[in-house]
């Protein structure tokens, strides 16, 4: 059952009730958590947290917590599953499931009685009707039940009219489970991404009037995380963003003048940002290479681009001395002017959409991070590939670091973020130069070797998924064929030796990507397991990520070609 009255349909409910909180393992979902947990706290609401990386663990919390439960609330998780089917819950037990996966599994949708969606108004879902993908056995049991009921002397003989009448009702029951499957499958076909959890949930706090600068600050982070990962296109981006702005201007409306910032002051304001990594906390010149929308622009994997990155850079009048100083030691007129410089220059390079509106924090005299900054790090926490930490304590970890009082792990993150930026270039080149990247007819793939330098970091799901995205761009900058802009990309990497795994992700075609990034390959790798037989584990929340033995690839991937064919 959808919910959009958030507030007297879920909130309401669970007030003075002990609520069990999972959570999946994405940025989006912990800061819509932290906005959860400061509405928990505000009305004393007793909630227990379990970090969930996939299905099986969903399933397992469940179980270790089922008891005396009454109340789950699931965010970025579940919502495209059958939960009832998967869980077996006790009747009482009520689901409140904030998902922006979509789309939405229909038996989730149509249960009004266990099931809450909490999802934003002004979503389109695309649902199908009711009638359309469930029929009512009951009413064809009645009707094989009359005949027979009838006594004896007045049976209805089973003349040609009755023989018919049954013929033609079974020729409609099988018209219509055709066309109920079609629907089904029509309405699954494609995974994408609805509004972030956190905008969801900072709505709820802003209408119990509850919101104020933090809640706020971790929805804009959660937002531009969306972003990053190409979740949302652009234009529903700035839709979000210019609806936040409002709420940005509503905390932050005091003038400067008037009211210095003090220790414990924290100031939201609404800045345009260069579509560059970091560059706020690294180098100028290691920003432009590792940032993928520049990198791929540019070819700076080419003695060409290299040649162009320097010419750019003498067009912005910034001296090379100057763009491989880390930011924070530039000469004060570069630092300042450098916006406006990159804006002016960018545009002779192709680079016209080097900047996008977004929002900056300060929190009291030192420390500024923009929205980019923050995603980057908190992701880069949870990716991490140190293996002395588990999934729980690198999620605990990333909670933290959304909270200016652990300014120490944000600046972590960071550190994390460039490692993994450098090893994604890093690779994205070598792959290029060796001609790795290889075109199977109606997608081009991509396989990580065992011990390649770097290979760790894409043991993990959005690290593989970053490389992916960015591998394509600069495959599609270098063959500037018409037809290679519309492949997709299908990437794998080792995941664990011992066991003998590969992680596989598929990557839609750039045009897909830029708009609604609508992603085929989750249907497109059961029906291609399905097929061959290949050992395969469905487990992650994204469905065009995949868990596979490495012995199974090349079946696996024959299939693959041939469906998609």
């Amino acid at each position: 059952m959808l919910v959009t009255d958030i507030r007297t349909q879920f909130y309401d409910k669970i007030i003075n009730k002990r609520v069990l909180l999972l959570v999946t393992h994405d940025v989006d979902a912990l800061c819509a958590c932290k906005i959860l947990q400061s509405l928990f706290h505000c009305d004393h609401i007793q909630y227990t947290i379990v970090a969930v990386a996939g299905k099986q663990d969903l399933e397992t919390a469940f179980l270790e917590h089922s008891d005396q439960l009454e109340f789950v609330v699931m965010i970025n998780c579940g919502g495209n599953m059958d939960l009832i089917e998967v869980l077996q819950p006790e009747e009482g037990v009520v689901f409140y499931v904030c998902d922006s996966h979509r789309p939405m599994h229909l038996n989730n949708v149509f249960n009004t009685s266990q099931i809450k969606m909490l999802v934003n108004s002004g979503d389109d879902f695309n649902l199908p009707a009711y009638e359309d993908v469930f029929r009512n056995e009951e009413s064809d049991d009645e009707d094989s039940g009359n005949e027979s009921d009838q006594p004896s002397g007045k049976r209805r003989r089973f003349d040609e009219e009755t023989i018919e009448r049954k013929m033609e009702k079974r020729r409609k029951k099988r018209e219509w489970q055709e066309n109920s499957e079609k629907i089904k499958y029509d309405y699954d076909e494609f995974s994408f991404y609805g509004s972030a959890a956190s905008l969801v949930m900072y709505d709820l706090a802003w209408k119990l009037s509850k919101d104020k600068n933090d809640l706020l600050w971790w929805a804009i982070t959660a937002l531009t995380s969306q972003l990053i990962a190409k979740r949302i296109d652009r234009e529903k981006y700035v839709s979000d963003v210019t609806e936040l702005n409002r709420h940005v201007s509503r905390h932050n409306h005091r003038n400067d003048d008037d009211n210095p910032l003090s220790v414990n002051t924290m100031k939201i304001s609404f800045v345009p940002e260069l579509q560059l990594t970091l560059y706020k906390h690294w180098s100028v010149f290691e920003s432009l290479k590792h940032s993928s929308y520049t990198a791929c622009t540019l070819k700076l994997w080419t003695l060409k681009g290299q040649k162009k990155l320097h010419e750019f850079l003498a067009d912005m009048g910034l001296p090379l001395a100057q763009s491989k100083q880390k930011f924070t030691s530039m000469d004060t007129q570069y630092k300042d002017n450098l916006k406006d410089w990159l804006e002016s220059s960018a545009k002779k390079f192709g680079l016209d959409n080097i900047s996008v509106p977004s929002f900056q924090v300060q929190f009291g005299f030192k420390h500024k991070f923009c929205a980019f900054d923050v995603a980057f790090a908190v992701d880069a926490i949870l990716e991490s590939v140190n293996t002395s930490k588990t999934a729980e304590e690198r999620f605990m970890e990333a909670l933290d670091c959304l909270s200016r009082t652990y300014i120490d792990k944000l600046e972590l993150g960071l550190d994390l973020c460039k490692q993994q930026m450098q090893g994604v270039v890093n690779q994205v080149q070598s792959l290029l130069d060796m001609k790795k990247v290889v075109s199977a007819g109606p997608f081009l793939y991509a396989f990580i070797a065992d011990g390649t330098p770097d290979s760790k970091f894409f043991s993990r799901p959005n690290c593989l998924m970053t490389l992916g995205r960015f591998m394509l761009e600069a495959y599609i900058k270098l063959h500037n064929r018409r037809r290679a802009r519309n492949l997709p990309l299908v990437v794998t990497a080792p995941l664990d030796l011992e066991s003998g795994t590969s992680l596989v992700v598929g990557i839609p075609p750039l045009p897909e990507l830029e708009q609604a990034s609508r992603n085929f390959f989750g249907k497109a790798f059961e029906q291609a397991a399905e097929k061959t037989g290949s050992r395969t584990l469905h487990d992650h929340f994204e469905p065009s990520v995949v868990v596979m033995r490495t012995e199974d690839r090349s079946k696996f991937f024959d299939a693959l070609i041939s469906l998609l064919q």
